[in-house]
């Protein structure tokens, strides 16, 4: 038996650039129903995600990682698609954006912070401590809580 044929770098990208746009449909119908499975699989991964960034070494990977995607990628999306997709996707995320600040506003509202002091009185800083100190707490207590 001989090799098999490959197709070149070229070849793939380009039948992919061309057929997976046509998929948009199949991506609307069936990618909803995956997000229950996903949250499922991701949460299962807890402990792999732990050794993973645990491992030897990590920060000399991830900043190779890092290097090898590269900035220029970036820059190259966001001035090829990133304007058009921008309000769109802001518009898409307003109810996200609303839940996740929120619970954010509400402890600031709830915050007692004392009164303001003349300006450059030390405690002044303290009244903005105490939001910070406020908005880490409930920052931690989202996460343990996963929402």
């Amino acid at each position: 038996m001989g090799k098999p044929i490959v197709p070149s770098a070229d070849e793939v990208a380009l039948k992919w650039s061309e057929e997976t746009p046509r998929r948009a449909t199949y991506y609307e119908k069936n990618t909803p129903a995956s997000a229950d499975r996903w949250e499922a699989n991701t949460a299962a991964a807890a402990e792999t995600f732990k050794s993973a960034v645990q491992a030897a070494d990590i920060a000399r990977k991830f900043a190779g990682g890092v290097k090898k995607a590269g900035g220029e990628k970036f820059r190259r999306k966001v001035e090829a698609v990133g304007g058009a997709r921008f309000g769109p996707g802001v518009t898409a995320a307003k109810d996200d954006m609303k839940t996740g600040v929120d619970p954010y506003l509400a402890v600031i509202g709830a915050t007692e912070i004392g009164v303001r002091k003349p300006r450059g009185d030390p405690a002044n800083y303290d009244r903005v401590k105490k939001i910070g100190d406020a908005l880490h707490a409930k920052r931690l207590a989202v996460l343990a809580a996963g929402s």
